[in-house]
């Protein structure tokens, strides 16, 4: 009886890198833990407000480390479509959501937006190296400005956050904009990975 036809196996090119990470000690981390300038040895944080600064002040760096390493066009380049995501598009979002952020504890002398209209941070971010020196700059510069707008305001119950009708507590503030960089810090980790494989929390 005749065999029927001959399977052909199809060998494809693909884009698709290989996963890897720099960490030796565990495996699903990004780096081992004395390179990790997320990691503490020391005491939990004591009380609220700092508990919210640290939780901040991991994920603002675990953006930095998911950017670090790559070039102008890695950076710029775009998820799958017909998202405009990209780590520099983050990055620059970031920037204007701090600004943001900011104009709700000073709504009488609110900044402008960084970059014009609704999705131009993200629609905006092109493989240009001083677009990109350019964003992390704005980023840090806006971070250190609500941070000192933050710091008149110690007592996360007072209410002088004013988005809305009503006037919220700085708690909601805090709260928030952890929550908005543990959103697109999980963005970040799929955008890496698909740029050079490069895994780890």
């Amino acid at each position: 009886m005749p065999l029927g036809p001959a399977l052909r196996i199809i060998h494809t090119v693909t884009d698709t890198p290989e996963r890897w990470t720099q960490a030796t000690v565990y495996p699903d981390m990004w780096v081992d833990p004395d390179k990790d300038p997320r990691n503490s040895d020391g005491a939990a944080p004591d009380g609220e407000l700092a508990t919210l600064q640290e939780f901040l002040r991991d994920y603002r760096h675990t953006l930095r480390m998911k950017c670090e390493g790559l070039t102008p066009e890695q950076l710029a380049r775009r998820s799958v479509p017909p998202s405009t995501m990209s780590l520099l598009g983050l990055v620059r979002h970031l920037a204007e959501v701090e600004r943001d952020w900011r104009n709700w504890i000073l709504p009488d002398d609110p900044a402008p937006r960084l970059y014009g209209g609704r999705d131009s941070d993200f629609d905006g971010a092109l493989a240009e190296p001083e677009l990109v020196e350019s964003a992390f700059a704005d980023l840090a510069r806006e971070q250190a400005a609500t941070d000192a707008a933050l710091a008149e305001h110690p007592d996360p119950g007072a209410r002088v956050v004013h988005h809305g009708t009503a006037p919220g507590a700085v708690r909601e503030l805090w709260v928030h904009r952890v929550e908005e960089y543990a959103r697109h810090c999980g963005h970040a980790d799929l955008l890496r990975e698909r740029i050079d494989g490069r895994v780890g929390q």
